[in-house]
């Protein structure tokens, strides 16, 4: 039984719930804790369903005695029975990975279709030498193994942290509950469930004790199923409701959802928006690079003629550079290191997309109870409320006892029933004895004990939310108003002659007396939501408390719209007027389940990137509909099987610097992306511009070689790691290409325009117009470097200028000049190559201006 008027029903981060344990020890030992996991079979026996009958379905006080039948509780295997199903392979051995395996980052990273041709071109060079045309191939090498220490790197961080986020289901083994990692499961395990428990194995209902099962990630329906002994229950599933327990009956990849299990938590760089667009430009790119080098190779034969081997490199230098070979690498090193970062910071990243979808997030959809406040909770009050004759209500002390006794029935109290045992404790034998037991369901909103009460009549306890047990117009809810709007929680306490398994069971409810619980908000909470204000993120609380409540603790907190919070069940049910009521609220309170999931999709329809928070399983549907889904690391296993974050240490201050880190990654991406494309146009246009005009290319694999390097590989790796706060949009091909294509155009016809006019100086040779080519590229380039680079910090103006420093060395320190064969004759052709630089650069500017013009209408 949990909290009844709670929003989510597993607390998650309470000591005493079972699925949200922060200690898996104390946890463990709690269930071993006779009746502490399931009913003693000394006593009460379980019942079939809480509509069964008045079967005793919770751990009966001294002296319980229960109606029904007494099903035993079985004993488990024996660590014999274990080790001789382990001999026989009959163990949950499915490879659960949350990253790729070493031999695939390095098979990813090595064998790719760009690696090939560099691969070959570099075993051209090897041939023809010299080898300072072939320092290209050295690059590439490092580069790759770059990119396979940081995805190793990425891979430790994410293999540790999943094992600390990994689901620990508990078995029952010689009699006593234990807690084993999934992989011990073996055939006829006797796996113990609690609310928000994940099943992680197929099997069948052994004992069930009002336990209802959610299979919508299975079967896409979405209503809970009750479960009795003898029924199946199918891996993938999660208990929304009581407890029980199962015998495994398949294990490993028989399993049902094994493979899906297995792939769902895989590491993987697809299905992203940034991923395939890369993808699609570098298809486009292989298209275009075949025909031109074809046409390279034949022209520079034919100019060449006489030097075979000079017509080899040239026809290498002119095929290199159209290779965009870093992209696809600091796309992964990017990657890579975002995982690393959030790893320190104690946060999972069990699909790599997550990150894209991050930098994407305008809405954030907050649960209130694990989010924006504390687990733990305190009882401040229990007022008794006065009889409809107007009469005096029960005593203090007998309210008290009944809550005693609430208590004592629940095997996994969340934060608000700890509260309540805290407060008044189970009682002694004092005649209270539990019949039977109702669980909490996200949907009832309440949880009800039938009691046998000292003076031998039986009655329905019921404890629950005063909105849903009363009816509208109750003067008790004007009183539970005012404590709601002060942002305390306030709970119901009523008892009632109908049976819990009745149709309606808070029909002739007596209300008897209003519990107060005080939360505990989160020190960081003010602040995290001061932060996604100024991010433009718009923050929205859905929660399945009081609207009023939610409103309370939303509007302490600062958070905009708060003053006028809406109650779910006034909802419209259509999805164009769901869509506009949540434009303009943030904050909702009686949310159910399906509601949470039907307001992602509303905020979704208006063309909103949604990420969901939660830890408990009534978050689960919107979790896994919502863009981003994150968990809480001590909520439910649910939770965390369908997030795509998880934060282990549950702190919600957390959550900035997870959407800080999807920004820095995409926002810098798209930056050296444009570096990397402007190179690959303007080496094409060169190559056509050489082949219609039947002249030496202007470069040696030398010079290419210098010039990616500072203008595009080491100012992109920088780039690629720099803080980035702009939220990402759609449309990065579209973007890219944007500037890329006519800064490739401008850079390219300026670069060939000064080799020509130095080409008709006569006076000068071959090396002196390269020279005169490469100093404007070097220019043009530099031009583009520093418009991908803006706005301008301290570092970025070092790098810049660090970057030229280091080609006028190249120029200037002879031994370089002779390595790289640059060499100026005079200062005329040098001057008219900087002037055409300046030109292409002023043209440069003006293309930039436009773009930022378009893409910001």
């Amino acid at each position: 039984m949990t909290h009844p008027g709670e929003d989510h029903s597993d607390a998650g981060s309470d000591p005493g719930s079972a699925a949200g344990s922060a200690s898996p020890a104390a946890r463990s030992a709690a269930m071993a804790t006779p009746g502490a996991d399931l009913p003693d079979p000394d006593g009460p026996g379980l019942p079939d369903s809480p509509a069964s009958g008045p079967q005793a379905s919770g751990p009966q006080l001294p002296g319980a005695h229960a109606t029904g039948p007494r099903p035993a509780r079985a004993p488990g295997l024996t660590e014999a029975e274990v080790a001789e199903r382990v001999a026989r392979g009959q163990v949950n051995d499915v490879p659960v990975r949350s990253s790729r395996s070493t031999r695939e980052i390095v098979r990813a990273n090595i064998f790719t279709r760009f690696n090939a041709i560099i691969g070959v071109m570099f075993g051209i060079i090897l041939v023809v030498g010299p080898i300072q045309d072939g320092l290209f191939g050295l690059v590439i090498v490092a580069n790759t193994a770059i990119g396979i220490v940081q995805e190793l790197r990425a891979k430790k961080t994410l293999d540790s942290l999943a094992l600390i986020g990994e689901a620990k289901p508990q078995v029952r083994r010689d009699g006593a509950a234990r807690t084993v990692p999934t992989s011990g499961i073996v055939i006829d395990d006797t796996v113990l469930l609690g609310i928000g428990d994940k099943v992680v194995v197929d099997g069948r209902v052994a004992e069930a004790d009002g336990l209802e099962i959610d299979e919508s990630l299975l079967t896409g329906e979405p209503d809970p199923v009750l479960k009795h002994p003898g029924d199946e229950v199918m891996s993938g599933s999660f208990v929304v409701a009581g407890a029980g327990a199962f015998t495994a009956t398949k294990v490993g990849r028989e399993a049902y959802a094994a493979q899906l299990a297995e792939e769902a938590s895989r590491f993987t760089l697809v299905r992203s928006e940034l991923r395939s667009g890369i993808n699609d430009i570098l298809r486009f790119i292989t298209y275009l690079l075949i025909p031109t080098a074809i046409g390279l190779v034949v022209s520079q034969l034919a100019v060449e003629g006489n030097d075979w081997r000079e017509a080899v490199r040239r026809m290498v230098a002119g095929i290199v550079p159209m290779v965009p070979e870093g992209l696809v690498l600091l796309t992964s090193v990017a990657f890579a290191i975002g995982v690393i970062r959030l790893g320190r910071r104690q946060c999972l990243v069990q699909e790599l997309p997550a990150i894209e979808g991050l930098a994407r997030v305008d809405t954030v959809c907050l649960d209130k109870t694990g989010t924006l406040t504390e687990g733990g909770m305190d009882v401040i009050e229990l007022r008794a409320l006065r009889r409809a004759d107007g009469e005096p209500g029960e005593e203090p002390a007998v309210l008290q006892q009944a809550l005693g006794a609430m208590g004592g029935a629940d095997s996994r109290p969340n934060p608000s029933m700890q509260a309540v045992i805290d407060a008044y404790g189970p009682p002694g034998d004092g005649g209270w004895r539990v019949l039977e037991a109702m669980p909490f369901s996200s949907a009832r909103k309440w949880s009800g004990v039938q009691l046998l009460e000292p003076q031998g009549t039986e009655a329905s306890w019921l404890l629950g939310a005063p909105d849903v047990l009363l009816p509208a117009g109750d003067p008790v809810l004007a009183e539970v108003d005012e404590l709601g709007a002060k942002g305390l929680r306030v709970l119901l306490l009523g008892r009632t002659p109908s049976a819990l398994d009745g149709p309606d069971p808070a029909a002739a409810l007596e209300p008897l007396a209003l519990l107060v619980l005080q939360q505990r908000l989160r020190d960081d909470a003010a602040d995290t939501l001061r932060y996604f204000e100024g991010q433009q993120v718009r923050a929205k609380v859905i929660s399945g408390d009081s609207a009023v409540s939610v409103g309370a603790v939303a509007a302490h907190l600062s958070l905009p719209g708060a003053e006028h919070p809406v109650d779910a069940r006034t909802l419209p049910a259509g999805q164009e007027e769901l869509a506009e009521v949540a434009e303009r609220t943030s904050v909702f309170g009686r949310v159910t389940p399906q509601q949470k999931r039907e307001l992602v999709g509303a905020m979704q329809s208006r063309g909103h990137t949604v990420a969901m928070t939660g830890d408990g399983v009534n978050d689960v549907l919107a979790l896994k509909d919502a863009d981003i889904g994150v968990a809480m690391g001590t909520g439910s296993d649910a939770t965390r099987a369908v997030a795509q974050i998880v934060l282990l240490d549950d702190r919600f201050a957390t959550l900035p610097s997870v959407v800080a880190e999807g920004r820095r990654v995409i926002g810098n991406i798209e930056r050296v992306a444009t570096l990397f494309l402007v190179k690959t146009v303007y080496s094409v246009l060169l190559a056509l511009l050489v082949v219609f005009t039947n002249v030496p290319y202007p470069f040696l694999p030398r010079h290419s070689t210098v010039l990616s390097t500072l203008t595009i590989g080491v100012p992109a790796f920088f780039l690629a790691l720099a803080p980035n706060n702009e939220r990402a949009r759609t449309g990065f091909v579209r973007r890219v290409l944007r500037l890329a294509v006519p800064g490739g155009v401008i850079a390219g016809t300026a670069t060939f325009t000064a080799y020509m006019l130095a080409r008709a100086d006569h006076t000068s040779d071959l090396k002196a117009d390269t020279s005169v080519a490469t100093l404007t590229l070097f220019l043009v380039a530099m031009w583009v470097l520093a418009i991908v680079a803006r706005p301008y910090t301290w570092w970025r103006l070092l790098l810049i200028g660090v970057m030229g420093g280091a080609f006028a060395l190249v120029m200037v320190v002879p031994w370089l000049s002779d390595f790289f064969q640059l060499s100026l004759e005079g200062t005329r052709d040098a001057w008219i190559g900087v002037g055409i630089a300046v030109v292409a650069g002023l043209l440069l500017e003006v293309v930039w201006r436009v773009v930022v013009r378009r893409t910001d209408a």
